[in-house]
């Protein structure tokens, strides 16, 4: 079996509705690294708000900011500010999407290789015979590879929801599935915009976990009942580190250009204390410290499918423009300003097991560092509480995935 910490097929689907509205004037946001910084902090902006529900959570922000992207460069006037400020989005709108272009790019040919897959695919699927603007249309695809696919919402809404559905499956390695249902577009959607990442990877050849090392343990609840995992373990070197708050772990992927990091924190009830100090640069700051250390790591199982509709999130985020009609104004889509945002769905899965995901060494630091001299005794790392985890790419500092382990056994 080759699977292994299979991380991820993520689909975002953004849905367009039009309705006939009023008028207004333009707005701005990006190079690649601030880009990346923006990304970063709209995904712990979003997490926060995601965490507010229970159980276990697992989300790509990287494929939601991107599908957002997308929508953005038909913004104007008051939706697009309120979308810049909400996405983080601060550089001139040509910056901005050539940067995020770049990015895509970036992380297809890196994917490209023996190592690890890793495909992001973008797609706009228009009602045929509307007519959307030319510089939208040319901008979209050139900068995110999103081809404009026309359907009929109009009179055959069923076959343009199978089409959008076929097309998801195929990105995503058959993982996630019927993401569109019919009922969710009608004759009134004019535009449904549609960004998927796909992730698999085995763990580096050197900390692939043993099948016959894995064992059931017991995994302690939030509220306090235990519950026998499947609980892998490993005895290797890491990048590791801990502070009053958490223990940190970087597990490395084939290639050592993706990782995982997993934030365990010391007490079984501590989660809430810990997702509550999450950002850009408490997660600089507890990286920072990391330092390479022996660790016997014993890490559970799990596989997870997350689905979220999101239109209520972002419009408590900031962006509520964008999803009223009559206030929405998108009219560097098709020159009008009759399109809101009709609805926008994220669909996540990951699974873990043995053999797999990836990773690269991260230095600087303000954690407690042991002196040189005799070799510290190995560091325990037992996941047997709830953890976060995130899969991100080193080169970039992208955070892909983000999610959270609150039943190994709950899918």
């Amino acid at each position: 079996m080759k699977i292994a910490a299979k991380a991820a097929p993520v689909l975002l689907v953004a849905i367009f509705a039009a309705y006939p509205a009023l008028a207004e004037e333009p707005a701005a946001p990006g190079p690649q690294a601030e880009v990346v910084r923006g990304n970063n902090q709209f995904a712990w902006d979003l997490y926060a708000k995601l965490r507010e529900a229970e159980g276990n959570l697992f989300f790509s922000p990287y494929s939601i900011s991107t599908a957002l992207a997308m929508t953005y460069a038909g913004a104007r006037g008051e939706t697009a500010e309120q979308m810049a400020e909400t996405l983080h989005f601060t550089a001139p709108d040509e910056v901005l999407h050539r940067a995020m272009g770049a990015l895509v790019g970036d992380l297809n040919t890196a994917g490209d290789g023996d190592s690890y897959e890793l495909m992001v695919a973008n797609a706009l699927w228009g009602q045929s015979g509307y007519e959307f603007l030319d510089a939208f249309t040319e901008m979209v695809e050139e900068s995110y590879g999103a081809g404009l696919k026309n359907v009929d919402f109009q009179r055959a809404t069923e076959q343009a929801a199978r089409d959008i559905n076929a097309w998801v499956a195929e990105q995503t390695n058959n993982r996630i599935r019927d993401i569109i249902q019919a009922r969710a577009i009608d004759s009134l959607t004019r535009l449904v915009l549609t960004n998927a990442i796909y992730f698999k990877a085995d763990w580096k050849l050197t900390h692939r976990f043993r099948v016959r090392a894995t064992e059931d343990k017991p995994f302690t609840l939030a509220d306090g009942e235990k519950i026998d995992v499947p609980m892998m373990y490993q005895k290797k070197f890491f990048q590791y580190g801990e502070n009053d708050d958490c223990q940190i772990i970087e597990l490395p992927y084939e290639g050592d250009r993706l990782s995982m990091l997993v934030l365990l924190p010391r007490e079984v009830g501590d989660l809430p204390a810990l997702e509550a100090k999450l950002s850009p640069e408490s997660l600089e700051d507890w990286t920072g410290g990391m330092r390479r250390r022996q660790v016997r790591l014993y890490l559970p199982r799990f596989t997870m499918t997350s689905q979220f509709s999101l239109s209520r999130t972002l419009a408590a985020m900031g962006m509520s423009d964008a999803f009223v009609p009559g206030r929405a104004d998108f009219s560097g889509m098709d020159g009008t300003r009759d399109l809101f945002i009709q609805s926008v769905v994220h669909k996540a899965f990951v699974e873990v097991n043995e053999e797999g995901t990836e990773a690269a060494a991260v230095t600087g630091g303000a954690w407690t560092i042991l002196s040189a001299g005799d070799p510290p005794p190995p560091a325990v790392f037992r996941a047997d509480h709830p953890f976060l985890f995130l899969i991100r790419d080193n080169e970039t500092d992208s955070i892909l995935f983000i999610g959270r382990v609150a039943n190994p056994k709950a899918e």
